[in-house]
């Protein structure tokens, strides 16, 4: 479980030194950008939240 936590920090530092540095100057593409992050972000917890549950089934 420690490396799917260590990867989820990973992908949200990410998130954040994209916001901070590496925008984009174009708002309707950046907009796009961050709702992929999110996308991912939120899916990723998703994921993380089935191998708790199956690891609890067990």
């Amino acid at each position: 479980m420690k490396a799917q936590i260590y990867n989820y920090a990973g992908i949200i530092i990410l998130y954040i030194l994209y916001n901070q540095f590496f925008r984009v100057q174009d708002e309707k593409t950046n907009t796009i950008i961050n709702i992929l992050f999110a996308s991912i972000l939120f899916g990723y917890m998703a994921y993380m939240a089935i191998v708790v549950l199956k690891k609890m089934k067990k």
